[in-house]
């Protein structure tokens, strides 16, 4: 959602509000690591730092891609604006998706529910 806002906030000044907008996605930024990392344990164990190194490198990927398709509709477009409302529309369908998951139950009780960080 912040990325969809961030767009009108551009401008020759540095005010408020783009001040604002760095402190709230600095924040978010790292905030998606420890849940990874545990749902990557609950989910594959002893696998775990094998297969979070694996999305780790995935998400780094896929950041290269974002960065070239970025610079790609900059040069057709004249602007970053579709690369940030891209980004955005993506960040939503993560969320979406990331809501989606759903916690194996093993005899009436959450599997690894003490995994929590």
């Amino acid at each position: 959602m912040s990325l969809a806002l961030l767009v009108p906030l551009f401008g020759a000044d540095l005010n408020a509000s783009v001040l604002a907008f760095v402190i709230f996605y600095g924040l978010d930024w790292v905030a998606t690591v420890p849940p990874t990392l545990a749902l990557t344990r609950a989910a594959f164990g002893a696998s775990a730092p094998v297969v979070f190194g694996w999305v780790f490198a995935s998400h780094q990927l896929g950041a290269a891609c974002a960065a070239l398709a970025a610079g790609v509709a900059r040069d057709a477009l004249g602007s970053y604006d579709a690369a940030w409302y891209g980004g955005a529309v993506l960040c939503v369908i993560g969320a979406a998706l990331s809501l989606s998951i759903r916690r194996p139950v093993v005899a009436g009780k959450p599997l690894s529910s003490d995994v929590v960080a």
